[in-house]
């Protein structure tokens, strides 16, 4: 017996190796890959969503605007063409929950500074009150890189309407007033198709940590 396996034993040894390699590419094929949710307005809290939107179902996309940066410079819709990016509303005179959301964004920056793939948009919540010089002024303070995260002022209507009929993001008293919008901790997930991935608490470092497994995640699924 013992001749018997060792006249054949290379042949074994090429047998047990092509077979470990059948079981794993028949589990590979096997497993499911895993795959980030592709967010629709009937899948987020309504308080979040504008009314208009409460049954939508499908084809939510993030809409065009044209806001102003911490620079001055207009930014678009296009300048985030092809980028996955991650959004959220702030103000900069916030007390609360802003300094631990800008932290945590200053980490994800860290983490995404030389992924030409992602990028950083956040939007105050009170441009009457954040200017580009005030923005200016906090995104030094904050260590904001010009290149991978606008911090966007602009018209307080199209901000609102981004806010509630895009990102699904922030509340709303209905007031009136400079403080008519509520905003949340959330930090949302946009891919390159402008479709929303995901909502993360950025007041959380696990759910930051869980943001940032998500952008590998969806990196790749378009190869990255």
């Amino acid at each position: 017996m013992r001749r018997f396996f060792a006249k054949y034993r290379f042949f074994f040894i090429v047998f047990s190796i092509l077979s470990a390699i059948i079981i794993y590419l028949m589990y590979t094929a096997l497993t499911p890959k895993q795959r980030l949710p592709i967010y629709q307005p009937s899948m987020v809290n309504p308080e979040l969503v504008d009314s208009t939107l409460h049954y939508k179902k499908k084809y939510h996309t993030i809409a065009n605007f044209k806001l102003i940066n911490q620079n001055g410079d207009t930014i678009t819709e296009q300048d985030y063409d092809e980028k996955i990016y991650v959004a959220d509303f702030f103000f900069t005179t916030c007390p609360t929950i802003c300094p631990i959301m800008t932290k945590n964004m200053a980490e994800i920056q860290g983490h995404i500074l030389d992924d030409d793939e992602v990028m950083l948009l956040s939007h105050t919540v009170t441009p009457q009150i954040d200017s580009v010089a005030q923005l200016k002024k906090y995104a030094l303070e904050k260590g904001v890189i010009d290149e991978k995260w606008n911090l966007v002022t602009g018209d307080k209507k199209q901000i609102y309407e981004l806010a509630r009929k895009s990102y699904l993001a922030v509340k709303t008293d209905g007031d009136g007033g400079p403080f008519d919008m509520i905003h949340t901790e959330n930090f949302i997930l946009v891919d390159k198709e402008r479709r929303i991935r995901g909502f993360y608490d950025g007041t959380d470092a696990e759910e930051v940590k869980k943001l940032l497994e998500d952008i590998e995640l969806l990196k790749a699924s378009y190869g990255g």
